[in-house]
């Protein structure tokens, strides 16, 4: 790729800003048969294959469950008949998996309801699954042999996956599975997210965090992590933001720069996010292009400091944001504990115990944040406004990514389960 003058850079910065936002998920209103529609979160339970499927507000009381390894047998069999698969499933058994066989990553709605588009790590693919039946509509197997978070486009139809290993962000018709276009990453390709207009996608690659190389001094042994952009059309990147520099500019240059779950205020103008290690967050003005604050939440006196025992390089891992922008909701992961803070001030509220908290994000309604307790297997609400909690919810095991989507209004679980 040809160098990019300083001047170019600005330019790219000023429109980024104008266009970036928190994914977009399709309001009810944009979609045709809104009226038979309801607005539900999936929460995808990681280790035993399912996504449970609850209310967005209220009592997040359970509504279904679908199963979403229909095709556990013959996948296996694949794996089983091919020497190189069947190392990688093991070993994501044994690494990122915690000694279990990772199922489901993330999750999204097509925009008219009648599907659930899933990632599923130890198969290395995204399936679309029938909610009305269960069955898979399409598979897309991703290049390499995991898959990861994904992203979906405002529109709704089309969704981008990272394939963890192969360093690649596929991206997909929703509809049909077929690939419209794919782009390069740095290593291990983890967190995407749409611009707010649809025009690009922001790649977070965390590298290696599954090695025992965790002491500061030893952090260029992770790889290349590194935030990609790319033109959301033609999937030609447009910027590199390297964390490394704009950290060692401030003096944090023990800090990790593996760039890990994050939030775009809805000005466009602002990017939070956690970085591998750290029990806090950065903020990041995306038209100067320096990190601006930098917040420490407090640490549990029960964590070890002991770095190789934190799962998978992090200490929190789930950060969202109040839809007006007020508040900042934080998942501290090894800590246990959820907070939400004040993001003018960056004042922590009371931190609400929690058991693993694995991800963050909003309810329905805007009022509450909520965070998958991945060591309980529930999820708690907690209120925007007080900080404090307002109900835990039982899911399956090892509950991680959350997200809102839509259904058939009375649509209460798979024919076929």
């Amino acid at each position: 790729m040809p160098a990019i003058s300083p001047r170019h850079l600005c330019s790219i910065a000023a429109a980024l800003t104008l266009t970036l936002a928190a994914p977009a998920t399709t309001s009810l209103a944009d979609t045709p048969d809104s009226a038979a529609l309801r607005e539900v979160l999936f929460v995808g339970n990681n280790w035993d294959g399912t996504a449970d499927v609850i209310k967005s507000t209220g009592d997040f009381a359970k509504i279904g469950r679908i199963n979403v390894i229909p095709d556990k047998d013959e996948r296996m069999a694949e794996i089983n008949a091919d020497p190189i698969k069947w190392i990688y499933f093991m070993a994501i058994r044994n690494s990122v998996g915690e000694g279990h066989d990772q199922f489901v990553d993330d999750m999204y709605a097509t925009p008219d309801g009648t599907a659930m588009v899933v990632s599923r790590p130890s198969f290395a693919d995204v399936v679309s699954i029938d909610l009305a039946t269960g069955d898979i509509n399409w598979r897309f197997p991703v290049s390499g042999y995991r898959s990861d978070h994904m992203a979906v486009s405002p529109d709704g139809t089309r969704v981008a996956v990272s394939a963890s290993t192969s360093n690649t962000v596929h991206v997909l018709d929703i509809a049909t599975g077929e690939q419209v276009g794919r782009f390069a990453t740095g290593d291990k390709p983890h967190e995407n997210v749409f611009s707010k207009d649809g025009k690009y996608i922001w790649n977070m690659s965390i590298g290696d965090v599954n090695t025992a190389t965790d002491a500061p001094w030893l952090d260029w042994t992770k790889g290349d992590r590194r935030i990609t952009v790319v033109d959301a059309s033609t999937f030609q990147q447009v910027k590199v933001i390297d964390m490394r520099e704009r950290l060692d500019a401030i003096g944090l240059d023990d800090y990790s720069d593996a760039v890990r779950p994050a939030a775009f205020s809805p000005d466009e103008s602002k990017l939070y996010f956690q970085v591998s290690f750290f029990n806090g967050f950065f903020e990041y003005d995306v038209a100067t292009d320096k990190i601006t604050r930098t917040k420490t939440l407090p640490k549990n006196p029960e964590t070890s400091e002991d770095r190789t025992t934190w799962v998978n390089d992090s200490r929190h891992h789930g950060i969202t944001m109040k839809p007006d922008g007020s508040k900042l909701c934080v998942a501290g992961t090894m800590d246990d504990y959820a907070v939400v803070v004040d993001r003018a001030t960056l004042q922590e509220g009371p931190l609400v115990p929690a058991s693993k908290p694995y991800w963050s994000t909003v309810s329905g309604d805007g009022k509450a944040c909520v965070v998958s307790e991945s060591g309980a297997d529930q999820v708690t609400a907690i209120d925007f406004a007080t900080g404090g909690k307002l109900v835990s919810v039982p899911v399956g095991d090892h509950p991680q990514r959350v997200r809102l989507a839509r259904v058939p209004a009375d649509w209460t679980g798979p024919s076929a389960s």
